[in-house]
């Protein structure tokens, strides 16, 4: 069973992912981090770094069919609710509503929704049943509610098990003090750094603790069970926070009290009804408020020396940072400068050059903007102070249009440089961060490759070691293993006649605008002759196949149409139709029916993957701008198509054309107007032109070659002792 956990890395999660995991599932891990610490989960399991609203979780779904999906990233801050409304309701609704989506799609079995007792607001009418009504103060309870309307009509529109469940305040170590029900995390970690506890209000306020390990029980429990809908999850205790802090004060001294005045919005009494989750998850919460104190304050305490180093280390990080603050632009820059200064006292400026300018540019064109500046500004001051030491008085540069024309090329040149230079290192920048972002997704699908190969892996396993039908199909299916269309379908029909035990199979494709259909291969028993098409509207259990998209039996056994068909599909439209016409009477069972369809699946599965093949080597395989295939691919094609005449007796015939001074865009131009959609244009070494005609004889290919010779292209077949020269060696390209 697979389980996947979002936000397993948080504090209630990463106790849920323990429980399913000691339970024998194998636990998925989704969260993005902004709260969760992986270091929080040590025990084996597959992790994606991801936002619950990222489509990227598509393929996490798609390629792990996960059995059980419990939702517990949230962005959990009821004050951060209040001041970025946008923030909460993009992770608290949006983030579900993909969850519920995928989970359903991908047919997932339950799906826990982890809500909050603040969607009952300021009801203090307690103890709050689940019927008690709803009345959220914040945008968080808000969000939580319409966040369980959502899981309500998923299961009523999709039949998808939901289960919300209503969490009282949750407790337990890992707890960060921030967050709802943060305020035992809040004393605690007051408490292990020597600060008094803040205390709001006169703590006569109640809370319902509930200790993190039981509700990671409850969760667990519900999976279990078939009940849906909504749920308190709580002690039904009332607890004082003055209660509290005798408890915590029992455990470890205490600095003292600093009180406050009570929060608005704050509600005095709040305490959940459990009945319900009690006799329908057949579960109890087994912590009492002291036991859960004293082990969530013990890990408080084994931990807070770690933290503290962990704040040392990134102090000390800090300090690396000033440390290694790279001066040497700034160094270099002045070292510059000195040279240029050196390089000018006591001399004559020629008018040829201007060293000062020199090094604006070259300073400009290596460092950018910040530096360029720097050295437009020193270049000024050496210029005035040259001015100046010749004689001149300040008042008088003030208003010499030389100095001012100087000081303005300085600093025209050296912004001009500089943001060249830096659009030039963010147009870099900016590409890096795109290769970045190409190998992370990269990476990512990588991971999801290896994750359904190694599924795969295992699933082929225990099909190949089973002594079932199923075992059989895919020892038989293994020849299937083709990238070419014709070649699948051609071997497909013997596939089918072994695990059948049926001489009468055949193959129609579909032809581009979906009105009918055309013998691909069929069967090689004599006398078993079929129509070489169909018409979609003179067949009605055709377009019923398109419509149903499922296998049809002809269990009135009419003459007008096989005794089983099934369609094929790639990317949701119909390519082929395979059709069983004849079966012993022993063998129509529903057990041969659905290993029929069984095998039509790997069939259609087989196609779909040599039909992407086909279109990604597509400019491959014609010459430039033609429908006219290489003679590399030509010469597999004729192979594919004599191997189905030995096999399948499935005729073909070859024309070779005679087209003169024409050239070959203008030639498949002209012969694709007379050829069908299953017949092919090729060349071979020499640059001669031939023609495929599938399913036809040599009379049907005299119609042909009289139409083309109508249009002034002369052709003749090709002899079979003849088409010897057009086969591979070694089976290439097959």
């Amino acid at each position: 069973m697979k389980v996947l956990i979002t936000g397993g890395y948080g504090f209630i999660g990463s106790f849920v992912a323990e429980r399913f995991y000691k339970e024998g599932y194998k636990v998925f891990i989704l969260d993005n981090l902004s709260s969760g610490n992986q270091r929080n989960v040590t025990f084996p399991h597959k992790a994606y770094e991801l936002d619950v609203a990222d489509k990227k979780c598509d393929e996490v779904f798609k390629s792990n069919k996960f059995d059980v999906v419990i939702h517990l990233a949230a962005q959990v801050s009821v004050a951060a609710s209040m001041e970025d409304p946008l923030l909460d309701t993009n992770t608290n609704i949006l983030g579900l509503v993909n969850m519920l989506k995928l989970s359903s799609k991908y047919g997932v079995s339950k799906f826990i929704f982890a809500s909050s007792a603040a969607v009952y607001g300021m009801n203090e009418c307690t103890p709050l049943l689940e019927d008690s009504g709803c009345d959220p103060v914040s945008v968080y309870g808000i969000n939580k509610h319409i966040g369980e309307m959502y899981c309500r009509k998923w299961t009523e529109m999709y039949g998808l098990q939901t289960v919300a469940f209503r969490l009282a305040n949750v407790y337990g170590p890992r707890q960060s003090a921030g967050g709802e029900g943060g305020v035992i995390s809040t004393f605690l970690t007051q408490i292990n750094h020597g600060k008094e506890i803040v205390l709001h209000g006169d703590g006569s306020q109640t809370r319902d603790f509930i200790y993190v390990e039981d509700v990671a029980d409850a969760i667990f429990r519900s999976v279990t069970t078939d009940d849906t809908g909504v749920m308190n999850l709580s002690t039904n205790q009332e607890s004082s926070i003055n209660e509290l802090i005798d408890i915590l004060g029992a455990n470890q001294p205490l600095q003292g009290i600093s009180r406050r005045e009570k929060r608005p919005g704050d509600v005095d009494k709040s305490v959940l009804d459990n009945t319900w989750a009690k006799r329908r998850l057949d579960w109890i919460p087994m912590y009492s408020l002291a036991e859960g104190l004293e082990k969530t304050a013990q890990w408080y305490q084994e931990t807070v020396a770690e933290k503290e180093q962990e704040q040392e280390s990134e102090a000390k990080k800090a300090i690396h940072w000033l440390r290694s603050w790279d001066a040497r632009p700034y160094l270099e820059n002045i070292l510059a400068f000195l040279l240029v200064v050196f390089a000018t006292v006591g001399t004559v400026n020629s008018g040829v050059f201007d060293l000062k300018l020199i090094y604006i540019v070259l300073i400009g064109a290596i460092y950018g903007t910040k530096q360029s500046l720097l050295s437009v500004i020193l270049a000024c001051g050496l210029f005035i102070g040259e001015s100046l030491h010749n004689g001149r008085d300040v008042v008088s540069l003030l208003y010499d249009a030389n100095v001012l024309f100087h000081i303005a090329v300085y600093f025209i040149i050296g912004i001009a440089v500089g943001y060249s230079i830096d659009k030039r290192n963010r147009d870099v920048l900016s590409k890096e961060l795109q290769k970045q972002a190409l190998e992370d997704k990269y990476d990512f699908l990588k991971d999801i490759y290896n994750d359904v190969l190694m599924v795969k892996q295992e699933l082929q396993q225990q099909i190949v070691n089973s002594e079932d039908s199923f075992g059989k199909i895919y020892n038989i299916t293994k020849e299937l293993d083709s990238l070419e269309p014709e070649r699948v379908l051609q071997k497909s029909v013997k596939v089918l006649e072994r695990i059948m035990k049926s001489d009468e199979i055949a193959i129609y494709t579909m032809n581009q605008n979906g009105s009918f259909l055309r013998l691909m291969a069929k069967s090689n028993k004599a006398g078993f002759d079929l129509p070489r098409s169909l018409k979609m509207s003179e067949h009605a259990y055709l377009t019923e196949l398109m419509t149903m998209k499922k296998i049809i039996v002809n269990k009135e056994l009419r003459h007008d149409m096989p005794l089983i068909a099934a369609p094929i599909f790639d990317k949701g439209k119909m390519v082929a139709v395979v059709t069983l016409q004849q079966l012993g009477f022993e063998n129509f069972t529903m057990y041969t029916q659905n290993l029929f369809q069984v095998a039509v699946q790997l069939i259609s599965s087989a196609l779909s993957r040599s039909l992407r093949y086909l279109n990604s080597t597509q400019k491959d395989r014609y010459l430039d701008d033609t429908p006219i295939l290489i003679p590399a691919y030509f010469s597999a094609m004729v192979k594919n198509k004599r191997d189905a005449k030995q096999q399948l007796n499935t005729d073909f015939t070859l024309l070779a054309v005679d087209f003169a001074q024409m050239d070959h865009h203008t030639l498949a131009t002209y012969i694709a107007s007379s050829l069908r959609e299953a017949d092919y244009m090729g060349m071979d070494e020499a640059g001669n032109v031939y023609i495929i005609l599938s399913n036809s004889n040599e009379q049907e290919a005299r119609i042909v070659i009289d139409r083309l010779g109508r249009l002034g292209i002369a052709s003749r077949i090709v002899q079979e002792k003849d088409q010897d020269r057009f086969s591979l060696k070694d089976g290439a390209y097959v």
